[in-house]
């Protein structure tokens, strides 16, 4: 079976990078050569593991990829870019018939889902791609779904930390926090608290100084009406590893779905783990 060729756009960023560094490393995927980027961005190559990769800012993008010779029907992307590209992303992935996996946060989603749907291509979108992270969010929405208002009165506070860099906040908690509130807790996106303060987060959370630049940290404590009672879950990611490796299987379902002529479909990690 030939490799399957990826386009991992958001360079130079650290995720985009490390997903980029997998491709290479695994004989399933081929990198195509060339990355969507930023309008703030002024280099015009990045370089992979010594793999050179042009940059393509907005202006101009379409016209750069066909001079390339890279045929958009038969490439799947990688977004990790920033929630401000989100929306417009998924419109050109859409315009040039490209299947895409969106690991960027933020933006409309609504609109996003509604772009995918709509259209003659498929997506997988997920807030988080680390697939053991994946197996704890599907077991709180199975609780969700089934045990509704076990945590009635119930209150919640949740706690989130990522690098400096991580412009919104954390699409995994807003999951976890749509799933409390199914099961009965009063609570909203807006009161999760995020830190994003690098000196912050070596003092108070101790998280090791290695990790500082790429982390994912997280802790959702309730505490019942009366304080008698008290759970804590926490999940703490170091690093970009766990979500790379994710990424690529989303990527190869991805491609098993384009296959099988599955078009105008949202896929989640749940399904990518589930295999269909």
């Amino acid at each position: 079976m030939p490799p399957i060729p990826v386009m991992v756009n958001g360079l130079p960023g650290s995720m985009a990078l490390a997903v980029a560094r997998h491709i290479l490393a695994d004989n399933r995927f081929e990198m195509v050569p060339c990355s969507l980027t930023g309008p703030e961005i002024t280099e015009t190559t990045a370089e992979v593991d010594g793999v050179a990769v042009t940059l393509l800012a907005p202006a101009g993008r379409s016209e750069a990829l066909e001079a390339m010779g890279v045929d958009a029907e038969k490439i799947i992307c990688v977004d990790f870019t920033h929630p401000s590209a989100v929306n417009e992303n998924a419109v050109f992935y859409r315009e040039k018939g490209v299947f895409f996996v969106m690991g960027t946060t933020g933006g409309d989603r609504e609109k996003l889902v509604e772009t995918v749907r709509s259209s003659s291509i498929s997506a997988v979108i997920a807030p988080n791609m680390a697939k053991q992270i994946v197996g704890f969010q599907a077991m709180m929405a199975y609780a969700a779904e089934n045990f509704p208002g076990l945590f009635d009165g119930y209150r919640l506070r949740v706690v989130e930390s990522h690098q400096q860099g991580k412009a919104d906040t954390s699409g995994t908690a807003k999951a976890v926090v749509d799933s409390f509130k199914q099961l009965g807790v009063d609570f909203s996106v807006a009161q999760i608290e995020k830190e994003r303060n690098p000196e912050v987060q070596k003092r108070d959370w101790k998280i090791p100084e290695q990790y500082l630049s790429g982390h994912g940290w997280h802790t959702y404590s309730l505490v019942s009406a009366d304080g008698t009672v008290f759970f804590s879950f926490t999940h703490n990611v170091n690093g970009r590893e766990v979500y790379a490796r994710g990424t690529l299987d989303a990527v190869a379902f991805l491609a098993e779905a384009r296959k099988k002529g599955q078009t105008g479909r949202v896929y989640s990690m749940i399904e990518v783990l589930k295999g269909g």
